[in-house]
């Protein structure tokens, strides 16, 4: 009977304990949640770990084309800090989904044009050697215009320009977001068009060089705070660690150029 009783005793101890753990535990990390249009999301992936580092917070990041995430932003989806191009950047801020004083350009990023590794690499000093190349190319891989991305976008016009809307859609292989590069690394494609940031982090493919100037298109990326944030202090703090000598270094290393 003393044993039965002695083991009732230590279970409801270890339960007493077991319950004052949970509740009388310290409350967990805030959650501060970044919106990045694909080509910035190497920059801000990149700075996060220090981030939540120096000021104990967890930052979600959360990236999709500029497009989508116009539409999921009008949709109701909540944020904190959201980096954008800055026709995105205005419209959110018209529409009172970000702090139009806390919108402000970060970096710009222009396209250029990758193959498999171990492929030549196609000359891109004028136009006509743009156009050479992609005449030669069994498939060609860039973002899906319809999907919102700022690249597919500009390429989708850029091809009906130079007379290749109807060659290039024969032989399109339209990415819906993310590494368009990835489809020429796995062989569904043998030339991809995008911008720079999104092509040097993919493996197995090389960057053969940029649009010529004639026709280049530079993207800028900014950033702004929501209106409604619930951690307005590390918001502020967050978008400040992107205008740093560090976050310039990083800037440049994915591909991309600072705005001062």
């Amino acid at each position: 009977m003393n044993t039965l009783h002695n083991t009732f005793l230590t279970m409801r101890t270890l339960f007493l304990l077991l319950f004052a753990a949970i509740h009388c535990a310290p409350a967990s990390a805030q959650t501060l949640r970044v919106l990045t249009a694909g080509a910035f999301r190497q920059v801000v992936v990149n700075v996060v770990p220090a981030f939540e580092a120096a000021h104990g917070v967890k930052v979600e990041v959360q990236n999709d084309t500029a497009g989508a995430l116009l539409k999921r932003v009008a949709a109701g989806e909540a944020f904190d800090v959201i980096f954008l191009t800055p026709a995105g950047l205005a419209e959110l801020a018209r529409a009172g989904k970000v702090d139009a004083a806390s919108v402000k350009p970060v970096a710009k990023v222009v396209i250029g044009v990758a193959v498999k590794a171990g492929q030549p690499l196609p000359p891109l000093a004028t136009v006509e050697d743009f156009k050479q190349a992609v005449l030669r190319a069994n498939k060609v891989a860039y973002i899906d215009p319809a999907s919102g991305g700022s690249s597919g976008i500009y390429l989708d016009a850029l091809f009906k320009r130079l007379g290749l809307a109807d060659v290039v859609k024969a032989k399109a292989v339209l990415v819906p977001g993310g590494y368009a590069a990835e489809r020429v690394a796995s062989g569904q494609a043998d030339l991809v068009i995008h911008q720079v940031s999104e092509i040097l982090p993919v493996s197995g493919v090389v960057l053969a060089g940029l649009l010529p100037d004639e026709i280049q298109n530079t993207t800028t990326y900014g950033y702004g705070v929501a209106a409604d944030t619930r951690l307005p202090d590390l918001a502020r703090k967050f978008v400040g660690a992107m205008t740093t000598t560090a976050a310039a270094d990083v800037i440049r290393a994915k591909g991309m150029q600072p705005v001062q």
